[in-house]
């Protein structure tokens, strides 16, 4: 990850409020309901940027921006909800995965620890957490898998390119 999108991160989520009425309705309109209630539980930052990211690819794709594409917009970072970190939590995390490694393998081991190795395990394995999530929830492949590989490279993505790269950019703001 490049530590512009971090700091961008970082500092959009000292902003108060999620998004406005309007893009609320709108993000909503775009979920199965049960995935309405995940995206609900998200942290009011990661609303607000969940949302932009679905615009964003909104823009880039015009109509094949598909419902489950634009879901997966909205709820790729579902799985930070497992955690439970706020955002002094989120920081440590990140930097702990920049330091020790963010490999899934540290991430699965730290998951399996206990105190603050396991929320940042957790936190690290957002992506495999969240698709699991949605998976529960019914989601449309696409979203799940989405969910599930938005941290990898565009070579070991497996969605359709155009799809992926698009997600990728909107999500690097």
């Amino acid at each position: 990850m490049q530590a512009s999108h971090l700091v961008r991160r970082f500092l959009g989520s000292l902003r108060p409020g999620g998004p406005g009425r309007a893009e609320q309705q709108w993000a909503e309109a775009q979920l199965l309901p049960v995935e309405a209630a995940l995206w609900r539980d998200l942290p009011a930052a990661d609303r607000r940027h969940s949302a932009a990211v679905a615009r964003r690819v909104q823009e880039m794709l015009g109509p094949d921006a598909t419902r489950p594409v634009l879901a997966a917009a909205l709820l790729h970072d579902v799985g930070k909800t497992v955690s439970g970190l706020g955002t002094p939590g989120r920081v440590v995390a990140t930097l702990a995965a920049l330091t020790v490694g963010r490999s899934p393998q540290d991430a699965e081991r730290w998951s399996r620890g206990t105190g603050a190795r396991w929320f940042i395990g957790n936190y690290l394995r957002h992506p495999e957490l969240g698709a699991r999530l949605l998976e529960g929830a019914g989601s449309d492949p696409l979203t799940v898998t989405w969910t599930r590989e938005h941290h990898r490279s565009a070579e070991r993505c497996t969605l359709d390119v155009r799809v992926a790269e698009a997600l990728r950019l909107a999500d690097d703001d």
